[in-house]
């Protein structure tokens, strides 16, 4: 069993402005970097023995400080945690989106599916459990993944069976989202711990 911790990766200024990220390497704010602290305050009081994230540099970022602040060695980068694709979609205004298309799950010419999203996150998130699995085998390790809100939405969805997050539920900039993995299985454990 390991103990995965996902965290949503800092505010950035398009954050800020509702403006739709997707795969564009948008860098933290100073609002950022302190919800990056803030979220490393709250994984203190957990033993964690590696922490991996999105190599988009707001994840990254976070993921560094939340490492200097627990004393890991730097974060692994795993690309399958990266934000989903927005295609067309990503630059606009999220009020002028959900204009245009409606809702999250229309297609957009250039978007990944969401349903994309979950299967490439959650075959990385099995790959971090079985590597953590084989360093720690058999105690069981604690992990953290800083990865982005599409990639964690769609993960406690899959999880929860699409009762997880409700409509309108906003996954802060540095929220905390604890799992198990298991051999073939993910449970949710906490949702949203606040910043």
């Amino acid at each position: 069993m390991t103990l995965i911790t996902l965290v949503r990766h800092g505010q950035t200024d398009w954050n800020l402005a509702r403006r739709i990220q997707g795969s564009t390497d948008i860098p933290l704010n100073e609002t950022g970097r302190a919800d990056a602290l803030t979220a490393a305050g709250l994984l203190a009081d957990t033993t964690h023995h590696a922490i991996y994230a999105s190599p988009l540099l707001r994840a990254r970022e976070t993921a560094e400080i939340i490492a200097a602040e627990l004393g890991l060695p730097a974060p692994q980068l795993v690309a399958d945690v990266r934000e989903r694709e927005f295609g067309e979609g990503e630059g606009m205004l999220v009020a002028d989106y959900l204009e245009q298309y409606g809702d999250w799950v229309a297609p957009v010419p250039g978007a990944e599916t969401l349903g994309a999203v979950a299967d490439r996150a959650l075959a990385a998130i099995d790959g971090i459990a079985r590597d953590s699995r084989r360093r720690s085998a058999p105690l069981a390790e604690s992990v953290i993944v800083v990865a982005h809100g599409g990639v964690i939405r769609s993960l406690i969805d899959h999880v929860s069976g699409g009762t997880l997050p409700r409509v309108g539920d906003v996954l802060p900039n540095g929220s905390v989202h604890r799992f198990e993995a298991s051999p073939g299985s993910l449970r949710l454990l906490e949702h949203a711990i606040l910043t």
